[in-house]
């Protein structure tokens, strides 16, 4: 019979509430604790699921015996509170992003690895459920299986992230480098970085353009655009921001063997009949094309009870008492961070940036930091993040 692992959630805003409502309702483990710094809060969301109530993050991991947590605090704190957890031997679901910058992120990552010599099958996961979408996971699959041979282009318009500037008043950390160390990059994006990198590999090199506070009163950006360059000669166009009405998502990859698009649901193949990059070389004449046939292919349903957050808990779960496979482990979160933290570094600086030397992003943010002068208005009310997902 399997363990019920002992749980608790630290973060208890929009997304941890979430984390505390599929873990309630996850027969493989037991909700016994939550923490958040709001009192008020965090007693009422103990309450809902009969739990007890922390305000301290280490108060709770000292009094508590814990298996597991979940963390969805603001950014900052998601490796400090990791790097607490792993020195008590607890293993460590993380929201997005893993940290606001690479370094970071390798710090905590560094921990994961000092802590499980004394505990082996310590587990580290990252909140990357859009990998579950079915859609994204049929890419995957395709992907893989070499349907477009060599892959030439990626190109990614992303942005059906419009935000308010109500949202951006709510929370006194949001929207600021000291409160949240980002924008759009760092708060709507990790999920598309992770998929772009996911299906078609990391970058070398990062080329970006950002603008910080273009359409919303906040000091962090709400437009980003970079060049991506891969290994082999892959190119990559990315292109977001919180204030397009209406948005787009359209994600297309190509290849030698023809194209892949992903937009309003529906993967569209385009299937050449050889090599564009054979026919080129070989064909007598200079405009003809090669064959080329259009089909949709089809996305399966999506399977089971669980919504996106809860498989990648369920999954969690699993990896702690079977072993099994993650969604993500929280190393696959270092790419992700990184390209954010290149493509903010390259407009910074004005120049391109390998994804190997992301580190100076840490000394420029403390920059931003410290010469901020921007003073930001906190709305009153609770903003109902379920709207967000539909």
């Amino acid at each position: 019979m399997e363990k019920t692992l002992r749980v608790a959630v630290i973060g208890v805003g929009g997304m941890g509430s979430t984390h505390a409502a599929h873990i309630a309702a996850n027969p493989k483990a037991r909700l016994v604790a939550v923490c958040d710094t709001n009192p008020q809060r965090a007693r009422e969301i103990a309450e809902k699921h009969g739990a007890k109530a922390y305000v301290d993050p280490r108060e709770l991991l000292t009094r508590e015996p814990l298996d597991a947590v979940t963390i969805a605090t603001p950014h900052y704190d998601h490796p400090l509170i990791s790097m607490d957890a792993f020195a008590k031997g607890i293993h460590v679901l993380s929201e997005k992003p893993i940290a606001v910058t690479a370094r970071r992120a390798r710090e905590a990552l560094a921990a994961y690895r000092a802590a499980r010599v004394d505990h082996p099958g310590l587990r580290y996961a990252i909140m990357f459920q859009e990998r579950t979408q079915p859609a994204f996971a049929k890419l995957k699959a395709l992907l893989t299986g070499g349907i477009l041979g060599r892959l030439t282009r990626a190109t990614w318009i992303h942005t059906k992230w419009f935000r308010s500037q109500y949202y951006y008043d709510h929370g006194d950390w949001r929207a600021s480098w000291k409160g949240e160390g980002g924008g759009v990059l760092l708060n709507q994006c990790p999920h598309t970085l992770d998929l772009y990198q996911w299906l078609v590999g990391r970058p070398r090199s990062v080329i970006g353009r950002v603008s910080l506070g273009k359409y919303h009163d906040i000091e962090v950006e709400d437009e980003a655009t970079a060049f991506f360059e891969h290994e082999g000669g892959l190119v990559g166009h990315f292109h977001t921001t919180t204030a397009e009405c209406p948005g787009t998502n359209r994600l297309e990859i190509a290849g030698e063997l023809g194209k892949l698009v992903l937009e309003d649901g529906k993967i569209r193949h385009w299937k050449n009949a050889v090599s564009m990059l054979d026919h080129s070389k070989e064909v007598q004449d200079g405009f003809k094309l090669p064959e080329c046939a259009e089909s949709e292919i089809p996305i399966p349903p999506e399977s089971g009870s669980l919504k996106l957050h809860g498989k990648v808990i369920d999954a969690f779960f699993d990896g702690i008492t079977l072993g099994a496979p993650l969604i993500a482990e929280a190393e696959e979160g270092l790419a992700s961070i990184s390209m954010s933290n290149a493509i903010l570094l390259s407009s910074f600086q004005g120049r391109t940036v390998s994804l190997d030397d992301v580190d100076g992003f840490d000394d420029k943010l403390q920059g931003l930091i410290e010469g901020s002068r921007w003073k930001k208005k906190v709305a009153a009310g609770n903003l109902d993040f379920q709207a967000s997902w539909k």
